[in-house]
């Protein structure tokens, strides 16, 4: 296994720590099975990679709040969705499927600023 400074970005044809073993047998394939346990890493990561980004834009959330700000900033969504959209082609990803998949999330982002702005 090859050595990472950050163990969740480590992708390999080994199971992850969070990985039953029983989705290994799943498929008798070595190279299929190979192939979802790299999905199931990388999915991982994602999940990790989100719930660390909305531990950030919980901050901003409550910061907002605290100085009555507004929950969005519509300039800014269109620059990060911009540029999101430029990675995307760059990554060989269709960049509207980038664009939806950032939208969601903005979306949820503003959703929880806007209760953060009620309770506070």
């Amino acid at each position: 296994m090859r050595a990472s400074l950050h163990p969740v970005l480590e992708f390999t044809d080994r199971p992850c720590s969070w990985q039953s073993m029983s989705d290994l047998s799943a498929t008798s394939d070595p190279v299929l099975a190979g192939f979802r346990n790299s999905i199931d890493n990388i999915d991982a990561a994602l999940i990790h990679m989100l719930a660390e980004r909305f531990r950030i834009t919980k901050a901003v959330g409550a910061y907002k709040a605290e100085h009555e700000l507004p929950a969005s900033d519509p300039g800014r969504e269109e620059r990060q969705i911009e540029r999101l959209r430029k990675l995307a082609e760059d990554a060989h990803l269709d960049p509207d499927f980038g664009e939806k998949f950032l939208r969601f999330i903005i979306d949820e982002v503003i959703r929880h600023h806007e209760q953060a702005k009620q309770v506070g």
